[in-house]
């Protein structure tokens, strides 16, 4: 079938005049008629935010800022793509880091310099064909509706498209895997192994194990796919998961420096990697991934002023606090108004002074700090909180240090990783029962609110009951129970109610939420299913609603 391209809008971003004027004349000849041109990353993401593109061809050694990565990457981090869009990187390197770099971060497609008209031609009708096919189910990913688009893949796997049944099959098991359905996402991996073996399938088979607890399973199937593909990159990083899970961050950091190695131009990668050398103290490895994150994000919509304060603080713990003083001074410069990095800059300072042995410059940045921290305390990163509990106990503020590990227990109960970092900081540095009796007293509130929203609803004040879980949310935003209970008394809600649309819609938000914190599948998918049925019963409300 002919694709009519004639109505397509096509963004080009080609730093060379005379290669846009060739790729301009080959998209004529397509019948497209609607081209913008720019010959800059900055550009384009501008052109983007103006209007919405059906077709991207972005060249990826942009000489100006942003390479072709950098702009893939903030065009999806802004949601600059429209849906059914397609971009495609073109590229006239063919050296494996520039390659690698290019896919890793998985455009429509690549195109290596010189191309033909037909060359392109096919690409973009393989794309819009992939695309058109998959549309019902990358809508309700879109819009969160994780079991709608499973839904979605099983129907369209009923029509036995020999073509895209393989695509799909993909996408229906990295969905289950995102639901946390893990059995169902192991069968069909291994009833796809058995009729054929595929690298994306074996790799799924590892996630798998990696999520049903089983980490050797995992890791000896990581080992082999890096034995038999060693440039499959998404493979490294789920072997550094699976070292993590283990507690073994060397081998974690040792796959990593493999992965670097092969594609060093990953922002991602190397601030993984940084953070990793820098908890075991390994400092040269930090300084050196630390350092080429700086660089990475320098154009990149993952730059962050973490990077800068990781880098200064594997200075201080290197005996150069005249390096870490320069770099609280290009985070200032950097990041101008930026609330974390004010914070990050002025702990910063506190411990650089303090190792000068400046006592008065240490005191004029601590009491900056608690300034900063009454201002803007709870819009930074849990981690930067945990930072500045620690820094206000060292300097003999145990009342704001408790303020800020208790609002953190009470927020992040259920993050169980966080949690142990947060007992761990408490056990060295306060006191083997501190975080103890705070998670205590965290779990206690928790159940008395739990309690007095389910003896709202057995006296039928529905209501109420759910006035009590929307202020828990607004406290616990991702308290597993308290979201739970918010979507069975709301769903109940329904079932007493007239059609509401609106209700479903949020009952299924809170549902989304469930999927996105961590909810076992188990306590999710029934809810789900009994959503849907009323969904279904409920005129006018159609299952396109939901």
């Amino acid at each position: 079938m002919i694709l009519d391209l004639s109505s397509k809008k096509t963004l080009v971003v080609e730093d060379q005049a005379i290669m846009r004027e060739t790729i301009k004349h080959i998209l004529g000849s397509f019948g497209i008629r609607h081209i913008v041109e720019v010959e800059s990353g900055v550009s384009a993401i501008t052109a983007m935010r103006i209007e919405k593109f059906d077709i991207v061809l972005c060249d990826y050694n942009l000489l100006k800022e942003k390479n072709g990565q950098q702009v893939l990457e903030e065009a999806r981090y802004l949601k600059l793509l429209p849906l059914n869009s397609i971009f495609i990187m073109v590229t006239g390197e063919q050296n494996q880091d520039m390659v690698l770099t290019a896919l890793d971060n998985k455009p429509d497609d690549y195109l290596i310099k010189p191309f033909n008209w037909q060359q392109l031609l096919n690409r973009i009708q393989r794309c819009y064909s992939r695309k058109t096919y998959l549309s019902s189910i990358e809508h309700e990913i879109d819009s969160g509706n994780l079991y709608q688009a499973i839904d979605n893949c099983e129907k369209l796997l009923q029509t036995n498209d020999k073509k895209m049944r393989m695509p799909l099959l993909k996408m229906y098991a990295e969905l289950t895997i995102k639901v946390g359905d893990f059995k169902t996402a192991e069968t069909i991996y291994q009833n796809i192994l058995q009729e054929r073996e595929i690298p994306w399938a074996r790799l799924g088979l590892g996630i798998t194990a990696f999520f049903l607890g089983y980490y050797d399973q995992a890791i000896d199937t990581f080992h082999g796919l890096i034995n038999q593909y060693p440039m499959m990159l998404e493979v490294y990083d789920w072997l550094v998961k699976a070292h993590e899970a283990q507690g073994n961050d060397e081998h974690a950091i040792s796959s990593l420096n493999s992965a670097v190695t092969l594609s060093p131009m990953s922002i991602l990668r190397q601030k993984k990697l940084a953070f990793l050398a820098d908890k075991t103290e390994n400092l040269p490895v930090a300084k050196k991934a630390y350092t080429a994150t700086i660089k990475l994000g320098k154009y990149s919509i993952h730059r962050s002023p973490a990077d800068y304060s990781g880098l200064a603080n594997v200075y201080l713990k290197s005996n150069a606090s005249n390096e870490a003083l320069k770099l609280v001074y290009e985070l200032n410069q950097q990041f101008h108004n930026n609330p974390e990095a004010q914070l990050r800059a002025a702990l910063l300072e506190v411990n650089i002074h303090q190792a000068k042995g400046n006592k008065g410059l240490a005191q004029q940045a601590y009491s900056k700090t608690f300034k900063l921290n009454e201002k803007f305390g709870k819009q930074v990163s849990k981690s930067l909180r945990l930072d500045m509990a620690k820094t206000f106990y060292l300097n003999g503020n145990a009342e704001v240090c408790e303020q800020i590990i208790r609002d953190l227990i009470q927020t992040n109960i259920d993050d169980k990783p966080f949690i142990k970092d947060l007992v761990t900081l408490c056990n060295t540095l306060i006191d083997e029962n501190y975080a103890n009796n705070l998670i205590q007293q965290a779990q206690k509130e928790l159940v008395d609110i739990n309690n007095k929203g389910v003896i709202l609803f057995q006296e039928g004040d529905i209501k109420g009951a759910l006035a009590v879980f929307e202020q828990a949310i607004k406290k616990m935003p991702d308290n597993h129970t308290i979201i739970l209970n918010m979507i069975k008394i709301s769903i109940h809600d329904i079932k007493s109610s007239k059609p509401n649309a609106e209700k479903v819609t949020h009952v299924q938000s809170y549902i989304n939420k469930a999927i996105e914190v961590g909810i076992p599948h188990e306590q999710i998918s029934g809810l789900q299913t009994e959503l849907n049925t009323i969904s279904l019963q409920k005129q006018p409300i159609t299952r396109q609603n939901v």
